[in-house]
């Protein structure tokens, strides 16, 4: 019984001593696999060392090197954003924008014909018709408009059924055209009109877009005859603004006062080159009891006396002179812009008294070989009364 009981015993010593010496052997081996474990992580470190640069460079104390680094920001620089929905927002809605009737806008002219201009609006296409452009039938698009132009138009239907926004230039010029024709009202500026049409008092023309009447009485200096309108249509004449009213729209234009200006300078030069003593031939234009009023050309008009016209006493100018008689005069006298005529001295010079008076004043001088030292000599072919 004892010696059953020591087996066992002895079993189980011998059992814990070989679980003792397995238990050292594992404390030996481990040491060895960490080392092991160390050297291959140590390999792997320096075989990569770009791997690791980027996680010092994500430390927040390596963010100052990183800066320092132009070539590390040139990658981060040219990467493109992500774009989204937002990006595309302003296109989308102009895309989808409704114009308005009345609305003002502005636009870049893409092409020109005959009789419409074609216009880019944002993302839309719009139209506007020649009679959308001006009033004026002689208007001419191509000469007017090229492409590449900023305009301003209004809008008078948002879309003509192809698509395109219908405009007119009209409406917004008007404000800018009626602007230029006040400012002609009060520069008193002059203009080319050309007559387009007429009416019973007068003619039509065109200035700025805008519809002008010039009447009969304004044309010309002179009268002109309902039956000469006609005679004008066509032309192109210098004019002047003497009516602007916006509300209204009446504007009307005046020739009559330039003609006036260029005749009184034409006048003023014309009467420079008048200079006492001057012999011309003139016109008689009116009669007067005190003289005539004798047209010397060019607006220059000179007064003929009464007692500047014969050498025959007479009363009135009327008994020897009837208007539009041709005389020649000599100019007497010019001060302050009145010319003094007369017919008078011409007369004197070439009547026969005066002719034969100095007849008897001359003589001719002798040869010098026969010029003698009497009296007789000096005297000889001289003619006392």
């Amino acid at each position: 019984m004892e010696e059953e009981m020591k087996a066992p015993v002895t079993e189980t010593v011998e059992e814990v001593k070989a679980a003792a010496a397995e238990e050292t052997e594992v404390k030996e081996e481990a040491p060895a696999q960490a080392e092991e474990t160390e050297v291959k992580e140590e390999a792997m470190a320096e075989e990569a060392p770009a791997a690791a640069e980027p996680k010092a460079e994500e430390t927040p104390a390596e963010a100052p090197k990183a800066e320092e680094a132009p070539a590390a920001e040139e990658p981060k620089a040219e990467a493109a954003p992500a774009e989204s929905m937002a990006d595309y927002e302003a296109e989308i809605d102009a895309s989808l924008r409704r114009y308005e009737r009345d609305e003002k806008v502005k636009c870049t002219v893409i092409s020109v014909d005959v009789d419409k201009v074609m216009v880019e609006l944002g993302s839309t296409t719009g139209i506007i018709r020649k009679q959308d452009v001006s009033d004026d039938p002689s208007y001419n698009l191509q000469e007017n408009i090229k492409p590449g132009d900023e305009i301003e138009a209004t809008v008078l239907r948002s879309d003509d059924g192809h698509g395109h926004v219908v405009l007119s230039m009209k409406a917004a010029a008007t404000a800018k055209a009626w602007n230029r024709l006040t400012s002609l009202l009060e520069s008193k500026d002059n203009v080319g009109v050309k007559i387009t049409g007429i009416t019973k008092a007068g003619v039509i023309t065109m200035l700025e877009g805008v519809r002008g009447f010039i009447p009969a009485s304004k044309l010309s200096l002179g009268y002109v005859a309902e039956d000469d309108l006609q005679n004008w249509i066509g032309k192109t004449i210098e004019a002047r603004v003497i009516t602007a009213e916006q509300e209204g729209r009446k504007l009307v234009l005046s020739a009559k006062e330039i003609l006036r200006e260029k005749e009184a300078q034409e006048r003023k030069d014309a009467a420079a080159q008048i200079k006492v003593g001057l012999v011309t031939e003139g016109t008689v234009e009116t009669i007067k009891d005190y003289g005539a009023f004798v047209s010397l050309g060019k607006g220059v008009t000179g007064l003929l006396h009464v007692s500047q016209i014969s050498q025959k006493r007479i009363k009135t100018p009327a008994e020897v002179l009837e208007v539009g008689q041709k005389v020649k005069v000599k100019v007497t006298k010019v001060a302050d812009g009145r010319i003094s005529l007369s017919m008078k001295v011409l007369e004197e010079s070439a009547s026969p008294e005066a002719a034969e008076e100095k007849e008897e004043f001359t003589f001719k001088l002798p040869k010098s070989e026969n010029i003698g030292t009497g009296l007789g000599d000096l005297l000889k072919g001289l003619k006392l009364n």
